[in-house]
């Protein structure tokens, strides 16, 4: 490291004012932040110092979503075996099947999503922001592995102009650009995001996993409940019944990271010992969901098929618990006051059970639930701080009349 450290010094003048490589330095200070703490530091004024700045933050989050990440290449790999019918594949094969299956769709939204910061940030003559390290793998997580590249692509862009850049870069986004990304390809190419045959992968690789036939079907487990005419066993690829076990290891159809809730919760803890997410939001959206799941349950009707789940299926099913997660505690979208911390995530957890339950076109509502409070969230920090500050006025008069 003192290596690199020596050789970052000795070229760091050509990319300063006057030199010949000025033009590129955004770039160059990007790569030398990324791999080394900077060491730019205030002279004035009352300042925390503190060595975690945001690109150590989103490596931790990165860490985090590594659990997921790891067991989406394997479960990848698990799913289109099953669905072949194959029974003594192999850890490593199906493993080594998954990674080739999502690092392409990993290649192309980093190139994509970096690429148009890079270039921003050097026609703003401003240094390049580390909020799409984070973006760039969320994205691939929570797409179906069958998603095209070039759909991968123009949504990643879309969401990394429209939803970020135009309103000032990293930090100033009011929505979460990875579900924007999401929500895009979903109403933009809805055949290609939802069905029986997008979340397995149906090819080889290299060798590797096994060619679907093109009459397979793999339902998700909500895919299923959606359309079903009444309560129904919910199945896995074998046909056999899926247990609430099988849903909270991840063993299941879905979108690539966000099957296993074991998985999830191990990312959850990490997030919260380093103090990066807020539990306040993350307990608050399981809490609505459960509240929300046993209402549905209370009142359930087979025209309904979701509302006869129970509270566990909901939570561990879906989206729900990666949104929880990873989704609802961005910092920069999600509500800044404590209080509103709690409104933010219940109501996330409330809607998202409800869309899932009675909109049976559309059996999964974590995304659109999150984008929702989203839009809300300044609005429920708005009115938590001016009920504070009425609370004190009122306090205030009560005092100035005794």
């Amino acid at each position: 490291m003192k290596a690199l450290r020596k050789f970052l010094d000795k070229i760091k003048p050509h990319f300063m004012e006057g030199g010949k490589l000025h033009a590129l330095r955004s770039v160059f200070d990007g790569f030398e932040t990324f791999l080394f703490t900077p060491t730019t530091t205030s002279t004035s004024g009352v300042h925390i110092h503190d060595n975690r700045d945001s690109k150590r933050t989103m490596t931790i989050v990165i860490i985090a979503l590594l659990p997921c990440l790891l067991f989406g290449m394997y479960n990848t790999g698990y799913q289109n075996a099953v669905a072949a019918g194959v029974s003594d594949a192999s850890f490593p094969a199906m493993t080594a099947y998954g990674l080739l299956a999502i690092l392409p769709t990993i290649v192309v939204t980093y190139l994509v999503g970096l690429g148009i910061e890079f270039i921003v940030a050097q026609w703003r003559g401003e240094e390049i922001q580390e909020g799409f390290l984070v973006s760039g793998l969320l994205i691939p997580m929570i797409c179906p592995i069958e998603t095209p590249l070039w759909m991968i692509a123009v949504a990643t862009a879309f969401a990394v102009i429209f939803a970020k850049e135009v309103f000032g870069g990293t930090g100033y986004n009011f929505l979460n650009v990875s579900l924007v990304a999401r929500a895009f390809l979903f109403f933009a190419y809805p055949a290609s995001m939802s069905g029986d045959k997008v979340f397995v992968a149906s090819d080889s690789i290299l060798g590797l996993g096994y060619n679907l036939a093109d009459t397979f079907t793999g339902a998700t487990p909500l895919g299923q409940v959606a359309t079903a005419t009444g309560e129904t066993a919910i199945t896995n690829l074998s046909g056999s019944a899926m247990s609430l076990w099988d849903m909270f290891l991840g063993l299941i159809p879905g979108s690539f990271g966000e099957t296993s809730t074991l998985c999830i919760l191990i990312g959850g803890v990490i997030l919260l010992a380093t103090g990066i997410a807020s539990w306040r939001v993350m307990l608050s959206v399981f809490a609505g969901g459960a509240v929300m799941a046993l209402i549905a349950n209370a009142f359930a009707t087979p025209t309904y098929p979701g509302s006869m789940l129970g509270v566990g299926e909901h939570l561990c099913l879906g989206g729900f618990a990666f949104a929880a997660v990873f989704m609802a505690t961005d910092p920069v979208t999600a509500a800044r006051t404590n209080t509103g911390k709690y409104i933010y995530g219940f109501l996330i957890g409330v809607i998202a059970i409800l869309i899932r339950v009675y909109n049976n076109g559309y059996p999964e509502g974590a995304m659109l639930a999150v984008l929702l409070m989203n839009v809300f969230a300044p609005l429920i920090d708005y009115c938590v701080v001016r009920a504070n500050i009425n609370r004190r006025l009122n306090r205030v008069k009560s005092k100035g009349n005794e």
